[in-house]
């Protein structure tokens, strides 16, 4: 049993079931045992692997996808570039390296990283120790300084923590993690009826809502709004609103049971595209997309990125290169190709045009 998974059982044994937002907030952020806290998870060696540790091409076209958001808002100077979960900072490495093609694009630069891992934050710290724009870091994002601002949200709402709702026989009630006879964490179901569900289902079905990640999406939406800009979020997910729930524990590049060992697997959920658009339009903000990841990359001149990079590479980088692209943008297993199970959507002030990525 992991350390936190017995403080997680004292606890409900002394208050009594909790939610499921509340058992994964404390899985992946308790201040000193929770997941992001006490490791590194990315890479090989960790439990997972994302797109810009897979090729500096992901993060360059994000970086060129910057500049030309920022050209669309009117070239505002500074501009705060945000991003949020930030992994190891190889992202905005790759970015900022592309941003010496725009000299007045990376002058106008203060950067932002958004991070709640002192460990991570500490990785970040080295990875952009050389460049070439200041760069900040904060714990939310609403203490990044006001002003017109792109922020890129790579992998990061898939990680907040969700309700689940089931519907009973009385009507919709949430999930909670509570103990089983032999005191082990188990899911249960609570006895408040929440009445302000009311979408038909079958008993048994469940919903999934991430109100967290609505409640970040409408206030950057409305920052937008009120003070110019952009936002780009990439991540795993669907793109209509649907019953089911999606919810998975993930160490050492496996699937595990997500009670058995909290604090020791990275927990997320599918993200809800829909939802985040109907956040952002809610606060007023005009949303482009959703489209898919392999799409997105492909638009922004991915292929030909890699052609440009293969000219310079050994007959062994040339066929790493080949991998990372298929990765990146392919279809069909999605265990191992994010092209189509990894949706894109950008958020902007209503005013701006359409943005590379999104042309019909």
């Amino acid at each position: 049993m992991s350390a936190l998974r017995e403080d997680i059982a004292e606890l409900v044994a002394q208050e009594g079931p909790i939610t499921l937002e509340r058992y994964m907030t404390l899985a992946l952020s308790h201040p000193t045992k929770g997941y992001y806290m006490t490791r590194d998870p990315f890479g090989a060696s960790g439990d997972f692997i994302t797109a810009p540790e897979i090729s500096q091409m992901f993060g360059e076209l994000v970086g060129l996808w910057a500049q030309e958001a920022w050209r669309a808002a009117g070239s505002p100077a500074p501009l705060r570039l945000v991003e949020l979960g930030p992994g190891r900072g190889t992202l905005m490495s790759d970015a900022l390296r592309v941003a010496r093609i725009a000299p007045d694009f990376l002058s106008a630069l203060d950067v932002h990283l958004v991070e709640t891992s002192p460990l991570l934050e500490a990785r970040q710290r080295q990875t952009l120790a050389a460049a070439e724009a200041p760069v900040s870091w904060s714990a939310n994002v609403s203490q990044v300084p006001d002003g017109p601002a792109i922020v890129i949200a790579n992998e990061f709402f898939d990680a907040l923590p969700v309700r689940h709702f089931v519907q009973t026989e009385r009507g919709w009630s949430e999930r909670l993690v509570g103990l089983d006879e032999s005191g082990a964490l188990a899911f249960g179901v609570g006895e408040r009826i929440e009445a302000d569900l009311t979408v038909a289902a079958p008993e048994g079905s469940i919903i999934e809502i991430g109100a967290i990640g609505a409640r970040i999406m409408r206030d950057i939406a409305a920052r937008l709004v009120a003070q110019g800009g952009a936002m780009l979020v990439v991540d795993y997910g669907y793109t209509q609103t649907a019953l089911g729930e999606t919810l998975q524990a993930v160490a050492h590049h496996a699937y595990v049971d997500p009670l058995e060992a909290p604090g020791e697997a990275d927990l997320t959920s599918h993200v809800d595209f829909a939802a985040l658009a109907r956040a952002a339009t809610a606060a007023g903000a005009k949303v482009l997309g959703p489209t898919t990841q392999g799409d997105f990359l492909k638009q922004l001149g991915v292929i030909e990125r890699a052609d440009a990079l293969k000219k310079r590479a050994t007959p062994e980088q040339r066929g790493e290169i080949d991998v990372a692209l298929e990765r990146l943008t392919g279809a069909g297993d999605p265990k191992r190709n994010m092209g189509e199970l990894f949706k894109v959507i950008a958020v902007t002030h209503p005013d701006m045009p359409p943005l590379p990525g999104f042309f019909q």
